[in-house]
């Protein structure tokens, strides 16, 4: 496979694992909507994730990753990995934010973007046979694709702020 042509269905791959959540959350507004730390505190009486992470989310997102991986001939192990590694950089960036005192959904430009990208493309690194400098490359387009797709999706309806 041409290098830039992995770069971009890595990049896909990331953007479809991450926005499917998103997508389901407008389409099936409150049902099923559990979140993953059970309303919970942490020791600083700050939410530990926040209510927007959710077991929905992490459901579709691991079923996107893994129908994203058949498309892509990914091993059925990897694409789990890669999908539940996107979560966790997510889930990661909640929990930081929730400890600095941020609301769920305000922004925190690389710290919203760069986890959910990175942990991914590091975990599978090896797998997917990528080099530093691809890591590199699609996490910094993930970041980039993520800012200029988020205020379409709020002025779509979509995302309920514009970043």
């Amino acid at each position: 496979m041409q290098e830039w042509r992995l770069e971009i269905l890595l990049l896909l791959w990331l953007v479809c694992i991450n926005g499917a959540p998103i997508l389901l959350a407008r389409w099936a507004g409150q049902k099923f909507n559990h979140p993953i730390d059970g309303n919970y505190l942490f020791i600083d009486d700050r939410p530990l994730l926040g209510a927007s992470k959710t077991f929905r989310g992490l459901a579709v997102a691991l079923c996107v990753s893994v129908l994203m991986g058949m498309l892509l001939a990914i091993p059925l192990g990897v694409s789990l990995m890669f999908g539940a590694l996107s979560m966790a950089g997510d889930m990661t960036s909640s929990f930081i934010k929730r400890r600095l005192g941020l609301a769920p959904s305000a922004m925190a430009l690389g710290l919203d973007q760069i986890p959910e990208a990175l942990f991914p493309l590091l975990g599978c690194q090896a797998f997917l046979a990528l080099g530093d400098a691809q890591v590199a490359l699609v996490v910094l387009a993930f970041v980039v694709v993520e800012l200029l797709l988020s205020p379409i999706l709020f002025k779509l309806g979509i995302r309920a702020t514009p970043y």
